[in-house]
């Protein structure tokens, strides 16, 4: 184990697509903190999340393992499975959560030592009889209240595309107090241990409410078009078209039909979604200058990323839940001593998990279904990534630099688009027989891909079988800490 082990931070946004930095290209981003970031880091290009939700795709990043080996494919229970902040605890880090970590149920430790706990703005865990969050109680000690069920008392809710501006103290923000408390975490911070933090904004999850003086700066900005064509949805799966009905209708702040969306109208809600991120460039910008007052900014792994992206208007639809790249493709940034450029590999946050744990001199762990980028880091050759894969909803997405297949389970529909003739994903040659061939035989490297993942990253290699079991190294740190009705049934383990 390395005497001085670095300080590991992990900063989170929620729902921020790939194309949202400045120095990335995006010229209509103002994003300067996360462009020094790039500039002082290492830009991963070409990254992609695990799930097209923020729970399965955050399960899977802090697990190490993919929907298919925990069944966390949507909102399903995961705080209590074993993750690799557990094994950061246990080879002596010191961990901190501040903000979104959406552990499910809530409040657990999660092998954290410390914890701040915010979800989403808009969570009813108070209307359900539960306990808020601390970011909830902070307001209610301040006779504030959470901004929830707008789409009935404001009757134009719809005509505004989930562009709120804050509308209360700045202090009061869920970004701004996530990033107030990891400040006051670094410089209060004592102990002699190394920390892994991680901080998790809750933007730019919708409704998309920067602050005012931040949506300011985005005034008269040209914006980008969103990516549709006359009709496409016909010849795409129905969970597209069943995916914007049910969001046009649904009875919560979620509701959004953006079929009835005119040019203005997006470019309207594109400013608040993209100032949103502004708002949390600022406040990482905050918790980039305490960590050098501390002194632990130059010696650190810092680790950038969001746990999904964002459609936008794009295809018609809004969020997440679907498989296009502007939902799987996401933000990546790493900073680590020695190390800057661009990588344009795939690689997967997946990743991010066994790059840390390498960083920290601790064992990648068998069920780790990803692999270390330290390599990238310290400028060695490193073979790249022939596929990318995410899950969510019963989805399952392999991607390459020329292909993308979305297998439906328990359905003959799905999708197939050839990325070199359609980057956009707008025609959708599943049933296309031109390209039968080049379809059959992704579906045969899913194939091995899914049954390879469970075998070998379960953590199965050549453990004994038992009776109706297999047993396999790490299977009892796996279970650790879970209850007899917590535990998968027997046959899975």
């Amino acid at each position: 184990m390395p005497q001085n082990r670095p300080h590991i931070i992990l900063i989170m946004t929620d729902q921020q697509r790939f194309d949202t930095i400045g120095a990335w290209g995006c010229d209509y981003m103002v994003t300067p903190n996360i462009d020094r970031l790039a500039e002082e880091g290492v830009s991963f290009r070409q990254a992609y999340c695990p799930g097209a939700t923020c729970i399965a795709s955050r399960a899977a990043i802090f697990t190490g393992m993919y929907p298919h080996t925990t069944g966390v494919y949507s909102f399903n229970n995961w705080g209590k499975h074993r993750n690799w902040v557990q094994d950061l605890n246990a080879a002596g880090y010191f961990c901190a959560n501040i903000g979104k970590m959406h552990f499910s149920p809530r409040d657990i430790a999660g092998g954290f030592h410390e914890r701040v706990i915010v979800e989403n703005p808009t969570n009813k865990t108070l209307d359900n009889g539960g306990a808020d969050d601390d970011w909830g109680r902070f307001l209610t000690h301040h006779g504030q209240k959470r901004p929830n069920d707008r789409q009935r008392s404001d009757p134009d809710w719809l005509d505004k595309y989930q562009g709120v501006p804050w509308h209360l103290e700045e202090r009061f923000h869920s970004d701004v107090f996530i990033g107030d408390a990891a400040c006051a975490w670094i410089r209060n911070h004592q102990g002699d241990k190394p920390i892994f933090m991680q901080v998790g904004f809750t933007g730019p999850h919708e409704p998309w409410d920067p602050l005012q003086r931040h949506l300011d700066l985005y005034s008269g900005k040209q914006m980008p078009e969103r990516v549709r064509r006359d009709g496409e949805l016909d010849d795409k799966p129905p969970q597209h078209r069943a995916r914007q009905q049910f969001q046009a209708e649904v009875n919560n702040e979620a509701r959004i039909d953006v079929t009835r969306a005119a040019d203005d109208d997006i470019g309207r809600m594109k400013r608040h979604y993209y100032a949103n991120i502004t708002t949390v460039d600022e406040k990482l910008g905050e918790v980039m200058a305490a960590l050098e007052e501390r002194g632990w900014l130059e010696d650190s792994l810092l680790v950038f990323c969001s746990d999904h992206g964002e459609l936008l208007g794009d295809h018609d639809l809004a969020y997440k839940w679907l498989m296009y790249d502007p939902v799987v493709h996401v933000p990546l940034i790493v900073r680590y001593p020695g190390a800057a450029g661009s990588v344009d590999d795939l690689v997967s946050l997946m990743d991010i998990g066994p790059t840390i744990l390498e960083a920290a001199g601790v064992e990648i762990p068998d069920y780790c279904e990803g692999r270390s980028l330290g390599p990238y880091l310290r400028g060695e050759e490193m073979e790249g990534r022939e596929f990318v894969f995410a899950e969510d909803n019963y989805l399952v997405m392999m991607r390459n630099k020329d292909w993308k297949l979305v297998y439906y389970i328990g359905q003959e529909e799905g999708e197939l688009y050839d990325l070199g003739q359609d980057p956009d994903e707008l025609y959708n040659l599943w049933s296309d027989p031109q390209v039968a061939q080049s379809k059959a035989k992704l579906l045969a490297e899913l194939l091995a891909w899914m049954t390879s993942s469970n075998y070998w990253a379960s953590g199965y290699k050549r453990g004994e079988r038992g009776r109706n079991r297999m047993r396999w190294p790490g299977r009892d740190n796996f279970l650790q800490g879970m209850s007899e009705n917590e535990r998968p049934r027997d046959g899975y383990f």
